[in-house]
């Protein structure tokens, strides 16, 4: 217990004992122990007077980090609301996030199935089995008029055997923007890479950092197509040179899935990406996005991991008040959250439903697009470090071992089983 919290507690508890024995004892303005036994009133006053200032203390604490829950929440609301606006022909709202206009997946459907949604006016534009993983799924359009969460509910009704979902947008979870510059160049290997490290995310741009094999495929219109998102978790993972990754100069294998597609990010994207990444057997893959549970990508993470690919995945950076984030709360998934230069938990940092370790994710630089180095911060740049030096270690129980316990002795809620890669930090210029 707090010492603050531990002195009010004995204040409130010492009040209520003598407040009963004392007759005609108030609590007055002017002391707190005016009319209780000499010698105890005293003593009551001091340690009343500081326990409600401690409380006093706490309360704005309380206040101060409710508001910023707020202000996290109402920003996560307004990015989502802010990409459906941009591109309104693309993209729709649901309850839960973005997702493809008038599109719903249908996860390995029975031929019954197929044939109630075409009766009841749905369109198949998409039929695919993901390559090694025995799963299908068969991409319906819904009849005009209706809303996605409307599709949902007459896709249940008339087939009810049915696992249907929307196609959910996946947003990445660091403040750098996907798409980079027009004319940044391409990071370009020329040829298939032994990789070591996967990252699933936006193209990656040339950089001195990034001299290593490197080889990118997309998975959207426009891809690969260099992206500051990308291009900084790439150097955070493989970087040598003015950026030191964690691996330095490993193979890395790059799954655009934002291109310069407005319906990047989605679930199917990022689905395929992920069976590309098993089918080259790719021993760790970091996922620097968050989206809504997706009943698609939960089939692929399963199927993908019991191919031997580990996913490390971010938490997300709208706040602990923020729904859990997906894929870091699949079962098995590796969730990775942030810590500053003091090992201080990130103030944004979302969370899953489980956490299993944490690395530095703010007051450090990583490549930028253009060419430099620039600053970055978010649960996004975490996910690179622990993702190529699990890469590197080449098991669990080797990171685990190198992992630093923050907090409470053990495993815990706000660091998982401790600070992973706590060295690999290139300074802010």
């Amino acid at each position: 217990m707090k010492p603050g919290r531990h002195i009010a507690t004995l204040a409130l508890g010492a009040l209520a004992l003598f407040g009963a024995t004392a007759a005609g004892a108030q609590l007055l303005p002017g002391g707190l122990g005016q009319g209780l036994p000499a010698g105890v009133g005293q003593v009551i006053d001091r340690v009343g007077r500081t326990g409600i200032d401690a409380l006093d203390s706490a309360t704005r604490t309380v206040d101060r980090i409710g508001e910023t829950a707020r202000r996290l929440a109402d920003s996560r609301l307004g990015r989502m609301r802010d990409l459906v606006r941009a591109h309104p022909e693309a993209l729709e709202m649901t309850d839960v996030g973005p997702a493809v206009r008038g599109e719903i997946i249908a996860v390995d459907p029975a031929p019954a199935t197929l044939a109630a949604a075409r009766s009841a006016g749905f369109s198949i534009i998409a039929d695919e089995d993901f390559e090694g993983l025995g799963l299908r799924s068969v991409t319906l359009v819904a009849p005009r008029g209706l809303s996605l969460e409307e599709a949902m509910e007459r896709l249940e009704d008339i087939a009810p055997g049915g696992d249907f979902t929307p196609n959910h947008i996946h947003l990445p979870s660091g403040a750098a923007s996907v798409t980079g510059a027009a004319a940044a160049a391409l990071a370009q290997s020329g040829g298939r890479v032994e990789a070591k490290v996967g990252i699933i995310d936006g193209g990656v741009g040339a950089h001195p950092s990034l001299s290593g094999g490197i080889e990118q495929k997309g998975f959207v219109a426009g891809a690969p197509a260099p992206s500051a998102h990308g291009t900084a978790v790439a150097s955070l993972a493989v970087g040598s040179g003015p950026i030191q990754g964690a691996a330095p100069g490993a193979g890395l294998l790059v799954a655009d899935i934002y291109g310069r597609d407005p319906k990047g990010g989605n679930a199917l994207a990022l689905s395929r990406a992920l069976a590309f990444m098993a089918a080259r057997d790719v021993p760790v893959v970091g996922v620097s996005l968050v989206g809504p549970a997706n009943p698609l990508v939960a089939r692929i993470v399963e199927k993908v991991q019991a191919r031997g690919t580990r996913i490390v995945a971010a938490v997300g950076n709208d706040g602990p008040a923020a729904p859990p984030s997906f894929p870091a709360s699949y079962k098995d998934v590796i969730a990775v959250t942030g810590v500053d230069r003091k090992d201080r938990a990130l103030i944004e940092a979302g969370r899953a439903l489980h956490l299993d370790y944490a690395a530095p994710g703010a007051d450090m630089a990583a490549a930028d697009v253009a060419g430099g180095i620039k600053e970055v911060r978010g649960t996004s740049y975490a996910v690179p470090l622990v993702a190529a030096r699990l890469a590197r270690a080449g098991s669990v129980a080797a990171l685990d071992a190198e992992a630093k316990d923050l907090g409470p002795k053990g495993p815990d809620k706000r660091f998982g089983r401790g600070l992973v890669c706590g060295t690999c930090r290139t300074p802010v210029p």
